[in-house]
């Protein structure tokens, strides 16, 4: 019969309730599943960033074993240039001639005629710079001669410019900050598409971080250097922490360089000459002669890392950069003894100050409580507080301070009430979806303008749940890595709470022991899920949460096998490799490889017997030809799951990494910004 006259109205009110209720339901369900992701989001960086500065902690604590191993490996006075750097060329010598180092000089090399890349002629010009972003984009890589050239003419004038440049507004009305780039060419191209080429009216500070993890740091280097070319007063170049051959021989620079210039030692064409040896040593010659920060208008300071309390721009300006080849080595006066901290030595004290002002600036990282102290996340540099920001910016009169050296969910964070601004320009940094790049425009007020961006050819397509999804998977295989290195040890802190040896623990006492073991801090318990089995009681199958393997594996006696104590320092194994590979060949003989690890023993504290280190060589040896690779030996420490899944290990991380994804980046580019699409500006 329906509703008649009141009973209508209270009807109507019913259904009216009903949509509220039924809106207020799903906005309730929508805001609890977005607050869900937001937590898989912040556990997911957590992990990425914990293991990021874990590898750079373990990367500072070498200091004294990267000493060790020089004395060890360094034994021709010919091959000193590894850490300790190469006799500059263009040096005048006494009688007033020009030395040219053979190790860096190109005059004798030729460009043949069937290259297919870019040409460079000097002078650079704009149309020579627009030829060659359209080369990278098409992935052909620079000839040699025109690589070293470039390097050479940079360094020319870089020898000229201050620890400290000194920018201004005052004719371009306007300069860009960009952050860390680290070898991610697409993202360097979108900032040029939207921002446009450095120019006298278009200057740029680029804040250090140019190379290493990223699959074009060549290219990005490169690139920005031929720009600097161009424009000397109006692109400013600041040095990161990556700008170092220690760094770059773990991080991936160095295995690049082998990779795109990498030369046969039995092509008799070829006369024993080595390009990537050159290039390798020419770019930790350019990389020295960084300038270590940049001032804008005499009120805003761009560091790389930041500051501490100990930060005075007069005598950072002061020191001698160059002899800062790497600041994981710092240099020493001639005779002094190792560093120890003490005050005796006022000379050794000297070398320590500068050392500390360099490594600040370089390292540092922002806290939000007030105070100074040592970077123990990072293992180097400081953590500087709100009351260390004003202290120094009031000291030299600044008023904003501009750093990078960390990624940031949004591609920059501001902190310590806006007097410090982060700056990181690599989207997609840990994993595809995983950040936004960003930079920053400052006009002449000196005020920021932050412009966002994801570079991808796919990101566009994918919910926020798939983002979420691809990135926490990530995660996870980096997280398994970390657990199947430190199997042993785990083993040995479960039976800790389960001495009936039962095969099951609580959950809390596994999140204990993850905790105690790996020093990782996370949220072990929100992870329980991806890890490990439960019982229907509850408690853990520890058994589980080590299943994975490394693909070759020898035993060691009854101890824990070689293969895990090399796999838990396979990347400061393959830094000694990338050392010892005095020619950039990308092999080492089977002795070689043997004295790597006898040398890597000595390092960590675990006896590896000499048999066990020769059946690990032939084992990794796969094609059995006497010389181990790079190849093969990243290979040997493939994790597979004993049930049959491949496991995807180092390198095969969902990356735009490829020239055609480069390709398809800048397609896909051009269409959004047809469509009116593109970088977010705030």
């Amino acid at each position: 019969m329906g509703c008649g006259g009141s009973n209508q109205a209270k009807c109507e009110m019913g259904s009216t309730e009903k949509s509220i209720k039924a809106a207020l339901l799903i906005q309730r369900w929508y805001r609890r599943y977005q607050a869900r992701l937001e937590a898989r989001r912040r556990c997911t960086w957590n992990i990425f960033q914990s293991l990021e500065y874990a590898g750079e902690q373990d990367q500072l604590k070498l200091y004294n074993f990267f000493n060790d191993m020089m004395s060890v490996i360094n034994d021709d006075s010919k091959n000193a240039y590894i850490v300790n750097g190469t006799d500059e060329e263009g040096t005048p010598s006494k009688d007033g001639t020009v030395i040219k180092n053979p190790a860096t000089d190109f005059s004798d090399i030729e460009v043949e005629a069937d290259y297919k890349g870019a040409h460079l002629t000097f002078p650079l010009t704009i149309k020579m710079v627009q030829e060659l972003i359209e080369s990278f984009k098409n992935g052909r890589i620079l000839h040699t001669k025109y690589v070293l050239q470039v390097l050479s003419e940079a360094r020319k004038i870089l020898r000229e410019k201050p620890n400290i440049n000194q920018a201004t507004t005052a004719i371009a009305k306007q300069i860009t900050v960009c952050g860390d780039l680290h070898g991610k060419l697409d993202d360097l191209l979108v900032i040029f598409y939207k921002n446009g080429l450095p120019s006298p009216e278009n200057p740029y500070v680029f804040n250090g971080d140019f190379v290493d993890r990223g699959p074009f740091s060549v290219e990005t280097a490169i690139l920005l250097f031929c720009c600097f070319l161009l424009y000397p007063n109006e692109v400013y170049l600041n040095r990161g922490n990556h700008e170092d051959h220690v760094m770059n021989l773990r991080y991936g620079f160095i295995k690049e360089v082998q990779s795109k210039y990498k030369m046969s030692r039995t092509d008799p064409n070829q006369r024993g000459k080595q390009h990537a040896s050159r290039i390798i040593k020419t770019f930790q010659d350019v990389f020295a002669w960084l300038p270590l920060a940049t001032v804008i208008n005499g009120k805003v300071l761009v560091a790389h890392g930041g500051i501490s309390d100990k930060t005075d721009l007069t005598f950072l300006n002061s020191i001698d950069r160059y002899r800062y080849k790497s600041v994981l080595k710092p240099p020493l006066k001639e005779g002094a003894e190792p560093i120890t901290g003490d005050d005796d030595d006022l000379a050794r004290k000297v070398d320590f100050v500068e050392w500390r002002q360099v490594l600040d600036v370089l390292w540092s990282d922002p806290k939000l409580h007030d105070g100074c102290s040592p970077n123990s996340f990072r293992g180097g540099g400081s953590y500087f507080g709100p009351d260390v920001t004003r202290k120094i910016l009031a000291k030299h009169n600044l008023d904003l301070l501009i750093r990078s050296h960390e990624c940031k969910p949004e591609g920059y964070e501001f902190i310590h009430d806006g007097l410090v601004l982060t700056v990181f320009s690599a989207s997609n940094y840990y994993e595809i979806g995983s950040n936004r790049g960003a930079y920053v425009k400052l006009g002449m007020d000196l005020k920021p303008q932050l412009v966002q961006y994801m570079v991808s050819k796919s990101h566009q397509k994918l919910t926020t749940k798939q983002r979420v999804s691809r990135v926490e998977s990530s995660a996870m295989r980096d997280l398994k890595e970390i657990i199947t290195a430190n199997k042993s040890k785990l083993k040995e802190a479960y039976l800790k709470f389960d001495p009936q040896n039962t095969g099951f623990i609580t959950v809390n006492e596994w999140a204990h022991a993850m905790n105690e073991t790996l020093d990782i801090a996370i949220q072990w318990r929100t992870l329980k899920e991806r890890l490990v089995r439960c019982n229907d009681e509850g408690l853990v199958e520890y058994e589980s949460c080590l299943e994975l393997e490394v693909l070759y594996s020898v035993a060691d006696g009854d101890g824990p096998s070689i293969t895990e104590a090399l796999y838990r320092n396979k990347s400061s194994l393959e830094t000694i490799f990338r050392t010892m590979d005095k020619d950039q060949s990308g092999t080492i003989t089977m002795d070689e490889f043997e004295d790597a690890c006898e040398l890597l023993s000595s390092h960590i504290g675990t006896t590896l017997s000499k048999e066990s280190i020769r059946d690990m060589a032939r084992c990794i040896d796969i094609n059995k030809d006497g010389i181990i690779d790079f190849n093969e030996f990243l290979e040997a420490f493939r994790l597979v799951d004993p049930h049959g899944n491949q496991f995807a290990g180092e390198g095969e991380h969902s990356q735009s990494n490829s020239v055609a994804d480069l390709k398809a980046v800048t397609d896909e580019l051009q269409k959004s910004t047809a469509n009116g699409n593109g970088a977010n500006m705030l």
